[in-house]
């Protein structure tokens, strides 16, 4: 193994709080990178050593690691381990901009993205200005809104004080966000709808407030605004409904733009700190005290 990424939501498992519960005892950690160093009989993409990320039900915080082909990924050899453990980031921020149900994000078109200094936010930061869209940052420090400007935002916003309706409003003339990416809920999503265009789209893909909103239908209807969710662990076996055999080549195709856009140098995947594995708490309460820009990583 040589690096697994340390997240909030990793967090929600070992506290036993994730929708889903790993049987005890077990292993945390979801996301992982490293060497191939051995394949079952029916595998057929990889080989031994084979440079890879995969999302694992659990187990990743060791030495060794078991993946599923399925959920398994080359890596390009210009991303390091701790860079590849962004993937999920990528693929939820990817699946949330570009998938026609989801928010459709098209070239010319401005997106608004909430906790821009997190893993998502500033993937979600990267693949915007791929598309072609203006992108509006919202983060609660200068560190995080500086972090967002040189990841390519082209306005940031400082939020901390709850209030940044007037300023998208005035940003994009009037006409509001045509899509708001939103990982943190919550007051910050209630007021995203006050400052979404007509025939806007958001995203809800967490509650980092610790409250999920609750859904005003006469501001949705009146602005014809659709609502889209996504739970992107459906996809790799980390919720109830397991649909990663089904969603295979869905998910596939997302995680190969990844690697095709960190071999080109299009996407800068941000690990603001690596922690050897035997301090493993010392990253969680990074990743807790909400300081973390990019992601946390553990090196094997």
């Amino acid at each position: 193994m040589g690096a697994a990424g340390v997240s909030f939501a990793a967090n929600l498992v070992v506290a036993g709080k994730y929708q889903r519960k790993p049987p005890l005892p077990f292993t945390p950690g979801t996301e992982c990178a490293g060497e191939v160093i051995e394949c079952g009989a029916e595998v057929t993409r990889f080989k031994p050593g084979d440079r890879v990320c995969a999302a694992l039900d659990w187990g990743a915080y060791a030495e060794e690691a078991v993946a599923w082909e399925v959920n398994t990924y080359p890596i390009p050899d210009n991303l390091t381990f701790a860079q590849a453990t962004n993937f999920n980031s990528y693929a939820t921020s990817g699946a949330a901009l570009m998938w026609p149900h989801l928010l459709n994000l098209q070239a010319g078109q401005t997106l608004l993205v909430h906790g821009a200094a997190g893993a998502i936010g500033l993937a979600a930061i990267d693949i915007a200005k791929i598309i072609g869209a203006t992108v509006i940052a919202t983060a609660s420090t200068k560190k995080k809104r500086d972090a967002a400007l040189e990841q390519g935002a082209d306005h940031v916003i400082d939020y901390s004080d709850g209030d940044f309706r007037d300023e998208v409003n005035e940003i994009t003339g009037g006409k509001g966000a045509n899509a708001i990416l939103d990982p943190v809920g919550g007051d910050v999503f209630d007021q995203s709808l006050r400052c979404i265009a007509m025939e806007g789209r958001i995203c809800p893909v967490g509650f980092t407030s610790g409250r999920a909103a609750q859904i005003p239908s006469n501001i949705v209807l009146v602005k014809n605004v659709t609502v889209c969710g996504l739970n992107m662990g459906t996809y790799y076996g980390w919720s109830p409904v397991d649909l990663r055999y089904e969603m295979e080549d869905r998910v596939r195709s997302l995680m190969t733009a990844f690697g095709d856009w960190a071999a080109a140098g299009q996407i800068k995947p941000q690990v603001c700190a690596t922690f050897p594995l035997d301090n493993f708490r010392e990253a969680m309460a990074l990743v807790l005290s909400r300081k973390s820009i990019g992601r946390v990583a553990l090196h094997m």
